[in-house]
């Protein structure tokens, strides 16, 4: 039977597994060794190479979501970025990156390019046309994220990926926040898909992962700069993240519709000035949005009104978390100024629109008439 067939649920629970062919479990065994044999067998497997059985097994689970043909696991999201990035830039290279995105990535691009001699620029918005005004003629990449962390912007991918293409210039996005479930980019034409696996992958904040997606060309390229790097990941924890894949499905689509009927009601709350979410029709890419993405995620932001202490609301939240990640079954909220976006001037968070006032909201699986209570006993705890 083709896989191509396969609904996203049955990709979720069965592709990737590895077969216990000896005792017939129902779920896959953990390999744990550090150490296999070598004479006389098909594959030399080492972890660093990112070939133990339950790497190699999980990697086949993640491009079957993604629509590609080979997949990578990676100790962390960002041990996936960057190495996708240093396998197709070097010295004398120039990468085209969106100016709206996750502060790591942000950080990484800024602290250690420079030292290898790659040249970049932020774009000045997140629009095809900014893009295109950024291309130097040693461009070799362009990154975009869209969903943006944390302001939801959209980008077109397409666009992008048709930008790239007529340029013979590569493109990769940060797919985190819509994850596999509600967009696909290499249906589009993007080049390369990365993850933080910490997040929707893993989805009980219990797992710190990454992943990369790409064609099998390209993942051999990434693949040689990986394993000299030594961003693999380990096999106890491949083997959560396959378990925790299972779910995948079914949670992230009952956080969307959490986050829907969340993003409805928080836009017409008198204590909140700026909803920001791409299923809002106010949101000014929500067109975009809708051709783009299958359902319009889990994530949003929104700010409170100027007499609203920010950090005094999240203190007094009793249900809603606290938290720096992102994507768990549990919902949380944070204030990018102080968490994802800390490593910023105060002028470059002024510059893409961070305010102190904006809290991130990442919605869970909860009831929402539990989430609405507390938000507003939250918000009255604190109202001047």
């Amino acid at each position: 039977m083709s896989q191509k067939k396969f609904g996203l649920n049955t990709i979720c629970t069965h592709i990737g597994e590895v077969k216990d062919e000896q005792f017939k479990g129902a779920v896959s065994p953990m390999y744990l060794s550090s150490s296999y044999e070598f004479l006389d067998v098909d594959v030399k497997r080492y972890p660093r190479y990112f070939n133990t059985p339950n790497q190699e097994h999980l990697a086949k689970k993640i491009a079957a979501l993604e629509h590609t043909e080979m997949a990578m696991i990676f100790g962390s999201g960002m041990a996936a970025i960057s190495t996708m990035f240093l396998a197709f830039l070097k010295q004398g290279d120039h990468l085209v990156v969106q100016n709206t995105l996750y502060g790591g990535t942000l950080n990484f691009i800024k602290e250690e390019f420079p030292k290898y001699g790659i040249d970049y620029t932020f774009t000045d918005g997140y629009k095809v046309e900014d893009f295109e005004a950024a291309i130097q003629s040693n461009t070799t990449l362009i990154h975009i994220e869209t969903p943006s962390n944390p302001l939801l912007t959209i980008t077109d991918i397409e666009a992008i990926a048709k930008l790239g293409k007529s340029k013979g210039i590569f493109t990769s996005i940060d797919n985190t926040f819509a994850s596999p479930v509600n967009q696909n980019p290499m249906d589009m034409g993007i080049d390369m898909v990365m993850h933080s696996a910490t997040k929707y992958f893993g989805g009980h904040s219990d797992i710190l992962a990454g992943a990369v997606a790409s064609s099998e060309v390209h993942m051999k390229r990434i693949w040689n700069v990986g394993k000299n790097l030594g961003g693999s990941l380990s096999d106890m924890t491949v083997w959560m993240l396959e378990r925790s894949m299972k779910t995948l499905g079914l949670r992230v689509k009952a956080q969307t519709k959490n986050a829907m009927k969340l993003a409805k009601w928080l836009e017409q709350h008198p204590k909140i000035s700026r909803v920001y979410y791409p299923g809002l029709k106010s949101h000014p890419e929500h067109e975009l949005a809708k051709s783009q993405m299958h359902g319009f995620g889990a994530m949003l932001s929104f700010e409170l009104q100027n007499d609203i202490d920010a950090l005094g609301f999240q203190k007094k939240l009793k249900l809603i978390k606290s938290s720096m990640s992102l994507a768990g079954v549990e919902s949380t909220m944070l204030s990018p100024h102080l968490t994802s976006h800390a490593l910023l001037s105060q002028k470059e968070r002024d510059s893409v629109g961070i305010s102190n006032q904006l809290i991130r909201f990442s919605v869970g699986i909860e009831d929402v008439k539990d989430l609405k209570r507390d938000i507003n006993f939250a918000i009255d705890k604190v109202s001047y």
